[in-house]
């Protein structure tokens, strides 16, 4: 059950039939994914930013654009690795009829991986345009934070497929979102620095795939390069690649009985 993946080219017919689908509702899909994250800015950044200090050198909006991105890229695609790649597994049954066609199960989850990724780049590439409208981009050097989105998105869709192979039903989600997702907001330096948190706190926070992505995406945006670069990278592809493995195996599991 957990040989290691089959990557194969086909799995872009998977990740093109969901884009094509997608498409249709594409402008609703799109400002429903701006709205969570600008409310976060407009309301935390400049209602309460207006009465605190500045944050590491930084207005509050400022320092909190950068974690509103990396924030708003995680939900996108943990959302749709949930309840897009649950409906299409098992309500609708789209994963048993692509099957029907010369695709593995491989190919299947991949092309929901990859698009999965996909969907929170094109969430998380609108909100930069508008952080930059606001004047909060300070240098080129923030088009690196796309890679940078991809690959967080390849770390949440691999994790977020886990909790799908293991769903029974909708309603188990919210487990996920409540004990996992919600607490990694508040402790990966999204609303403030870690280094206000109490240690334990930071501890488990360097083993948090959103933490890294902060640690990357906050820089770039002020035109700094970030540091331990490397390290912030090899952790988030870790976690992206044995999440996805470990969401494969349980998926063949679950669809191979």
């Amino acid at each position: 059950m957990f040989a290691f993946p089959k990557f194969s080219l086909r799995a872009i017919a998977v990740w093109r039939r969901n884009f094509l689908v997608w498409k249709k509702l594409a402008i609703p899909s799109m400002l429903g994914n701006l709205a969570d994250p600008m409310i976060y800015m407009f309301g935390l950044g400049y209602g309460l930013g207006a009465m605190l200090p500045a944050v590491n050198g930084l207005p509050y909006i400022a320092f909190l654009a950068g974690g509103t991105l990396c924030a708003s890229t995680m939900n996108a695609a943990t959302f749709e690795a949930l309840y897009s790649a649950f409906s299409r597994m098992h309500v609708q049954k789209t994963w048993e009829a692509l099957l029907y066609a010369p695709l593995d199960l491989d190919d299947v989850v991949a092309g929901e991986w990859l698009w999965a990724a996909s969907k929170s780049m094109l969430s998380g590439t609108a909100i930069l345009c508008v952080i930059a409208l606001l004047g909060f981009v300070h240098s080129p050097l923030a088009l690196w934070v796309l890679p940078v989105i991809f690959l967080t998105g390849l770390a949440f869709a691999g994790l977020g497929l886990i909790v799908n192979a293991l769903a029974p039903s909708y309603d188990f989600f919210m487990y996920y979102f409540t004990l996992v997702i919600t607490p990694m907001i508040f402790l990966s330096g999204v609303f403030f620095p870690l280094d206000q948190l109490p240690e334990v706190a930071r501890w488990v926070a360097c083993v948090l795939p959103l933490s890294h992505a902060v640690a990357l995406v906050r820089p770039l945006l002020n035109g700094e390069i970030p540091a331990q670069v490397l390290t912030h990278v090899l952790v988030l592809a870790a976690i992206a690649f044995t999440a996805f493995w470990i969401a494969l195996g349980l998926t063949r599991r679950r669809l191979m009985k």
